[in-house]
């Protein structure tokens, strides 16, 4: 029979969770709520229920005898699904609500920090404009400006001037560009160096690190332009050597999750740490309480264990076999809709790509219209492939996107081009 499972979320990384979790052998069934129409193949059934409803998810997979649940996104963590899930008797892979605030809070992850002594750069959390304009008075730029809560990826601003400081703390506050998540405003010192993502399974204090990732989060090449949910990602990276994560698991990864037992939310999940790899040596910039996007999409190809007995082994507390490719490179790209992140269109039509078994798709923003699928989000898909050299991974990604003939989408032509140039 093997392991029934329910995924929760419908994008690109839940995308690649689902594949990866279905090429199990202990894999029977999968189900995905609410998925997206890219994502069926013949172990997944996609399952019409919102993210946030509670209570409809439980009643699903109590009818349908899921052996334990993944949530993907950070919306469904932080409007306490596992909290519900686990008032229930059912298993379910996520951190609790008061977990998750890791993620849902700048201002609850910065304290956490300071209490723990785990690095990040010097910051104030401000919740008016005039507290922000006497704390600025003394800041040197650029400045980095984070909405306190949730906002897709978006909620910060890297200003170069007092006065582009300024009309972004006043957009969150006064305007509300970013409603109850900027009611709250973290101002913090910019931070020079090489970014990177670490992911970790944990439970309460057992942390096990995954390999080293680099998104790309501005919009355009060269990293210009408005910041975004991730425009795409390569693994492992070149600049981040074994030494610096052993650094980042004993300095950030390992104390975070023993704080988070120590302040009586313990964490069971995807650990999301971002980090710069400074001159003072590694700090964080955020965490995450759930697998990041894109960065999901290119880690998981790396992994050769069976990622459900891993989940499995974590939930009933048993060690977990994890192993990695020890060789090559993955990367992926976004395609998204022209405009995005600001305003986009929606409803058009995909290319169809002739991809080998080292190549992926993974749909994000899309849903069915008779026969075929269109796009229905910002971000719509990611190609990923494989090299033996980060730039044969980089041309076979690339080699595709440019045959593919699609009018109202764009791409970042150099994902990859800070280990490459």
């Amino acid at each position: 029979m093997g392991l029934t499972i329910l995924v929760i979320g419908s994008g690109g990384r839940e995308h690649a969770i689902v594949e990866k979790l279905s090429q199990s052998s202990h894999v029977g069934q999968v189900y995905c709520a609410k998925g997206n129409p890219g994502m069926q193949q013949a172990k997944v059934q996609l399952v019409d229920i919102e993210e946030t409803d509670n209570a409809a998810l439980c009643a699903f997979a109590k009818k349908q005898g899921v052996d334990w649940t993944f949530v993907g996104p950070e919306v469904p963590l932080l409007n306490g699904i596992v909290d519900h899930f686990q008032q229930e008797g059912l298993l379910i892979f996520g951190p609790t609500k008061k977990a998750a605030m890791i993620e849902g809070s700048k201002d609850f992850a910065k304290q956490l920090m300071n209490k723990y002594q785990i690095p990040t750069a010097h910051h104030q959390t401000v919740v008016t404009v005039e507290a922000a304009v006497e704390y600025l008075a003394d800041c040197s730029l650029p400045i980095v400006i984070k909405a306190d809560g949730l906002a897709a990826g978006k909620g910060v601003v890297i200003a170069q001037t007092k006065a582009a400081a300024l009309e972004a703390v006043t957009e969150m506050l006064e305007q509300k560009r970013f409603g109850a998540s900027g009611s709250k405003v973290v101002i913090e010192t910019f931070l020079q160096g090489e970014e990177f993502s670490l992911f970790a399974f944990v439970k309460g204090t057992a942390v096990y690190p995954m390999v080293p990732v680099q998104d790309h989060k501005r919009a355009y090449e060269q990293d210009q332009g408005p910041n975004t949910g991730g425009m795409g990602a390569y693994s492992p990276v070149p600049a981040i050597s074994e030494a610096l994560v052993d650094e980042t698991i004993d300095k950030v990864l390992k104390p975070v999750a023993q704080a988070l037992v120590t302040e009586n939310c313990a964490f069971t999940g995807i650990l999301y740490a971002g980090l710069i790899a400074t001159a003072q040596g590694v700090k964080v910039i955020e965490f995450n309480a759930r697998f990041g996007d894109p960065e999901t999409q290119v880690v998981l190809q790396r992994l050769t264990s069976d990622f459900a007995v891993i989940i499995d082994d974590l939930l009933h507390d048993k060690k977990p076999i994890i192993k990695w490719k020890s060789t090559g490179f993955n990367l992926g790209v976004v395609v998204a809709a022209q405009g995005y992140p600001g305003a986009y269109q929606t409803g058009i039509p995909l290319p169809h790509f002739s991809l080998s078994e080292n190549e992926h798709l993974y749909y994000a923003g899309v849903q069915q219209a008779g026969d075929q699928i269109i796009s229905n989000g910002g971000r719509i898909y990611l190609l990923e492939a494989s090299g033996e050299t980060l730039k044969q991974a980089q041309q076979n990604v690339y080699q595709h996107l440019a045959q593919a003939k699609t009018t109202g989408t764009f791409y970042r032509k150099d994902i990859g081009y800070r280990s490459l140039s």
